[in-house]
């Protein structure tokens, strides 16, 4: 499992931060993406990778992983959420304990050497598989705030990002014959559960035992229906009582609405609080 950053209790503080630290970062220059709208969306070969599309995933990542919609607020988000995973932070969650926050650290330092993380490598390396903040503490979040600030070093969180979730979650989804709706929802099961057997790709795998996807002749809602009782169940065995809004009161609804091209204007809630997309 990637993070069980959505634990009931993890969520106030983590929207506290995301806030506190929000206003310091560097905001990215390019223009906003015009949202997608009801009237004209054709499921286009883009499909979530159209900008506007990939736009409006983030915010839905975002509302469940920072409770906010703003996602680029979270470049310098980091904290001990309690998981046993370390440290979380930035745009997607990446963690300490779960290696993708060491290879991202060695990522940018092999292109900028001698950046502000650059220091901590060698116990990153040390706590990796672990909870541990040895070698970390109490520097660290400090750094990493600091760091944020660097458009180099958010245009590198935005790169493993697209590198190790969203891209591949999104051609596994098309290759699924699955819409913008579809993508998301793999999206969102990669952040949280991580790839591997014991993550998106052991949930996706018995989904396709359960139903057929569009590419094979099935229903795309039946599948989906399917994919998010299994993910849910998955998050619910490795955290029994964790919150599932992310998928009963979002995902699950626009599934139940029949929005398979995740058309806006969106309505969902998330741990109770609603967000609105126009």
């Amino acid at each position: 499992m990637k993070r069980a950053g959505v634990l009931m209790l993890a969520a106030v503080p983590v929207a506290i931060a995301a806030t506190a630290y929000g206003s310091s970062l560097t905001a990215h220059t390019e223009p906003r993406p015009a949202r997608p709208s009801a009237a004209t969306h054709p499921r286009t070969p883009e499909g979530l990778a159209a900008p506007a599309m990939k736009n409006l995933a983030q915010e839905l990542v975002a509302s469940a992983e920072n409770s906010t919609l703003d996602w680029r607020s979270a470049y310098g988000y980091v904290q001990d959420i309690g998981d046993g995973q370390g440290y979380t932070a930035g745009i997607i969650g990446f963690c300490t304990g779960t290696h993708d926050l060491l290879v991202l650290v060695e990522r940018y330092t092999a292109e900028h050497p001698g950046n502000g993380l650059a220091r901590y490598l060698t116990a990153l390396r040390k706590v990796d598989g672990t909870d541990s903040h040895q070698g970390l503490d109490p520097g660290f979040p400090a750094a990493w705030r600091a760091e944020a600030k660097v458009p180099a070093f958010q245009a590198a969180q935005d790169a493993e990002r697209d590198r190790v979730y969203f891209d591949p979650a999104v051609d596994a989804a098309k290759r699924d014959g699955l819409g913008p709706l579809g993508q998301f929802i793999y999206y969102d099961a990669m952040v949280f559960h991580g790839p591997g057997t014991d993550g998106f790709y052991g949930i996706r795998e018995r989904a396709l035992r359960q139903a057929r996807p569009p590419a094979q002749g099935g229903d795309e809602k039946a599948y989906l229906s399917v994919f998010l009782d299994i993910r849910r169940a998955a998050m619910r065995t490795m955290h029994p009582g964790i919150d599932t809004s992310r998928v009963d009161t979002a995902q699950r609804k626009f599934l139940d609405e029949g929005n398979l091209e995740l058309r806006t204007p969106l309505v969902w809630k998330v741990y109770g609080e609603t967000y609105r997309v126009p």
